[in-house]
């Protein structure tokens, strides 16, 4: 089946976020022509090269829940990166409809307007959250039952459902990515993030959500965006499925620690309670990443060193 074409455009829906901008940097450099979908509610347009203004590279501003402005989008393009969703899981809790309609809607859109354009190849950022509570560890691909724990994990998993729907359906050859926890520079959410937010806020209080003992793998955007290319490039089969990690955790205990550490040691740390953080949360996650190693691909961070980069870079931006 058709897989990545680089000789026409190449969409990325969510293109100015923490991991679309990275994934577009590197389709560029390898001489594609870039389309970025994003609707900037997260993204950020100095995300991206030359502010969005580079050779090869154009931006539009799309909500993907509105189907026409996607369809123009992807017109004439050889293949999809469809990363835009509620990049929060927290925030679904709070607004129901938010993962329906920028998750399972938008990747409804995204997948008809690539069906409209004859696009061969669409590619799907899911997440580890679609595993619920494994009791395997580490998690592979093929376990089941898959029972969300989130909106935001329903969503996932029903978009998979979507893709693996329309590439038996109508031809489309399909790739899924199951990310663990993805970080980096110029991440806008998640537990590091917030940290250095709520110690911006408060320097003599750190308050963590649940007990601290939750114990997750942390991937480098680029490490993350490597992968998600090899197996664009190498995958063979009509639904692709890949689970994308490191082999090691890191709690969230020892995360809280090193930044404190890192904006001088002298915050109170105050735990919540309670072995989730919040309701849908996973407290344990470690997946079985031997299918993606298996096409040659490794991180070149574990989760501890790629979490005490990040810390470092978000205390030199917070400096």
């Amino acid at each position: 089946m058709a897989r990545l074409d680089l000789q026409r455009p190449v969409v990325v829906t969510g293109g100015a976020g923490a991991i679309g901008s990275v994934l577009v940097r590197e389709l560029l450099a390898k001489g594609a022509e870039v389309r970025v979908l994003d609707n900037f509610s997260s993204g950020r347009a100095d995300h991206l090269p030359g502010g969005g203004h580079a050779a090869h590279l154009s931006v539009h501003r799309v909500d993907i829940r509105h189907q026409p402005e996607v369809a123009r989008a992807v017109r004439g393009a050889g293949s999809v990166f469809h990363l835009a969703a509620n990049p929060d899981i927290r925030l679904g809790t709070e607004e129901p409809s938010l993962d329906l309609e920028h998750g399972t809607v938008g990747t409804f859109h995204v997948l008809e307007a690539a069906r409209r354009a004859e696009v061969p190849f669409v590619a799907f950022s899911s997440s580890s959250v679609v595993y619920g509570l494994p009791d395997t560890f580490p998690t592979p691909e093929d376990y089941g039952p898959l029972i969300p724990q989130s909106l935001y994990g329903a969503s996932k998993l029903a978009s998979e459902a979507l893709l693996g729907a329309y590439a038996h359906t109508y031809g489309l050859a399909t790739t899924i990515y199951r990310f663990a926890n993805i970080i980096g520079p110029t991440m806008t959410h998640g537990v590091i993030f917030d940290f250095f937010e709520k110690l911006r806020a408060d320097p003599a209080r750190l308050e963590v959500l649940g007990d601290g003992r939750q114990s997750k793998s942390w991937l480098r955007t680029e490490d993350c965006v490597s992968a998600m290319l090899v197996a664009a490039e190498k995958g063979r089969g009509p639904v692709d499925v890949y689970n994308l990690g490191t082999d090691d955790q890191v709690s969230v205990k020892e995360i809280a620690e090193k930044v404190v550490a890192a904006r001088g040691g002298t915050a109170r740390i105050e735990y919540t309670g309670g072995h989730q953080g919040w309701a849908g949360d996973i407290p344990v996650q470690l997946l079985d990443i031997a299918r993606i190693r298996g096409l040659g691909w490794a991180p070149r961070w574990n989760s501890r060193e790629a979490v005490d980069r990040t810390i470092t870079e978000l205390a030199a931006r917070s400096a």
